[in-house]
């Protein structure tokens, strides 16, 4: 049987929509430096047919935790040059949707945001050994002082999973192999980490199922659609770039060679125009 992909969002989300057990286990991992938490509800476990084909959609996991916090959790393939400040937009949102008008600042509870990525956001040679990025609110010259504990975002590069050295990080480094070799079956029998041989169980049934292999493919056309239509809408814009340049260039041209005696006419007809 060829397993489906469980870095397509729409098989992420059906994958841990319905296993809080398994988002537990995700979440834990990556934060395995902070105190456990234990995901109790999903916020928004549907996924409607729209979605599937509708263009920069992120079908996201938003959980509640057993004490408030919320976890929005991404799986994210494709690159665009405004995808960090997409990120905290809607960390942002998430926490300022939790009040109503008149209520107290002590009702926000923390909003933590996992988002795995398939790319190399951070490609400068300084930041290639480094596969998983926490930030948060932090002073600039004293950066272990936190202002609080209010937004949080964990980035993992999925592409970098071999520099996940970190002690305590062996139940992140299954999960990234499961995403990234979830294909290969002697490399998958090789991990011994329940949740992730848990999770591959799971990804057979749905791959056994022709409804959700139909869907999973027309999300992925739609993520293709989607790639193709941002490549040539560049291409576009350089294009007219190139054209608006070529018109400057030719006015400016023609504005020296009347300064320097010519007529507009003969210079015109000098340039072919």
């Amino acid at each position: 049987m060829t397993l489906l992909d469980p870095k397509n969002d729409y098989i992420f989300k059906r994958l841990f929509a319905t296993a809080p057990h398994l988002l537990t286990a995700l979440i834990n991992s990556v934060r395995h430096e902070e105190e456990p938490v234990e995901v109790i509800e999903v916020l928004n476990p549907r996924i409607d047919p729209e979605e599937l084909a509708g263009k920069f959609i992120a079908l996201d996991v938003l959980a509640r935790g057993r004490q408030g916090q919320l976890f929005n959790i991404e799986m994210q393939v494709r690159r665009f040059d405004l995808w960090s400040v997409r990120s905290v937009y809607y960390l942002a949102s998430t926490l300022a949707k939790q009040l109503s008008q008149g209520q107290n600042y002590d009702l926000l509870k923390p909003v933590i945001g996992i988002h795995l990525l398939d790319f190399d956001l951070f490609s400068a040679p300084a930041q290639m050994q480094q596969a998983h990025w926490c930030f948060e609110l932090r002073d600039r010259w004293q950066p272990a002082t936190r202002l609080g504990a209010e937004l949080e975002l964990n980035i993992i590069e999925l592409a970098k999973a071999d520099r996940l050295h970190k002690a305590g990080a062996q139940g992140l480094n299954a999960w990234v192999t499961f995403f990234e070799h979830w294909k290969e079956d002697s490399t998958m029998s090789q991990l011994t980490y329940p949740p992730v041989q848990q999770a591959l169980e799971v990804l057979k049934d749905l791959s056994a199922d022709d409804e959700t292999q139909r869907r999973a493919f027309v999300r992925e056309r739609a993520l293709r659609d989607e790639v193709s239509q941002l490549a040539s809408a560049r291409m576009e814009g350089l294009q007219a770039g190139k054209q608006e340049g070529l018109q400057e260039g030719l006015q400016l041209a023609i504005t020296k060679m009347i300064q320097s005696g010519m007529s507009e006419a003969q210079a015109r007809a000098i340039l072919g125009l």
